[in-house]
């Protein structure tokens, strides 16, 4: 138990509508109760939203000091944009408001829209993020209802593939630098095939060094905390 004092990295597959924080919460409190400390330092190297699963990297004691380098590497999602329909915040955290027609959609326009994202490119980020805008989080002023313009991003989407078997849902694997989401893509992926997307699932398969494979969902951890 002492090394989780010194420090240790875990990798957790993060459970549906949590938080990265949830998680970060929930280990934090069960490391204190299990070692008998009032104080621990856990984070975690890259956030996922709430809807997202899969891979969150958790380092505790001296190694929240690598995390800065484990958010460096490449990351790779798995995940299925909606055609035809978009939200607010580009992914089902809010109601559907708006319809697009999808019957004009062809294999060619899917293939010639995937391809223009591959390389480096301009990414703005979705309202609902929690990009700084003057001090305070992007999506707390949105929820407000005040009006928020962010900046564009660098990003760099080295492999993007997708499968339309079952259009109007389309699954597809990206990877992808630091910084980038995956929900942007699917606003802007039906943007280009003149209609709308919504991401409908979302799931982090990789992070720099790190698989999924390798990692165990939240409450197995705690029971072999506890063993």
């Amino acid at each position: 138990m002492s090394e989780f004092l010194e420090g240790k990295t875990l990798l957790i597959d993060k459970p549906y509508e949590w938080t990265s924080f949830d998680v970060v919460n929930k280990m934090r409190w069960h490391l204190k109760q299990k070692l008998g400390v009032k104080k621990i330092k856990v984070g975690h190297a890259g956030t996922l939203d709430p809807l997202a699963t899969g891979l969150l990297i958790i380092c505790t004691g001296k190694n929240t000091k690598l995390i800065e380098s484990f958010m460096g590497g490449e990351k790779t999602y798995t995940g299925t944009f909606l055609l035809g329909k978009t939200t607010p915040c580009y992914d089902l955290e809010k109601d559907f408001d708006a319809t697009f027609p999808t019957d004009h959609i062809t294999d060619e326009m899917m293939g010639a829209a995937r391809e223009s994202f591959l390389g480096e490119h301009q990414q703005v980020p979705p309202i609902f993020s929690a990009k700084q805008v003057d001090g305070k989080r992007a999506y707390d002023l949105a929820r407000a209802g005040k009006e928020v313009e962010l900046k564009p991003n660098i990003v760099h989407i080295s492999s993007f593939t997708i499968d339309a078997s079952r259009f109007p849902e389309v699954d597809f694997e990206i990877v992808c630098s630091k910084g980038t989401y995956i929900r942007s893509i699917a606003n802007d992926f039906g943007k280009k095939l003149n209609s709308g997307a919504t991401l409908i699932a979302l799931r982090r398969t990789k992070s720099g060094d790190f698989d999924v494979k390798d990692a165990v969902d939240v409450e197995e951890w705690i029971v072999k905390l506890d063993d």
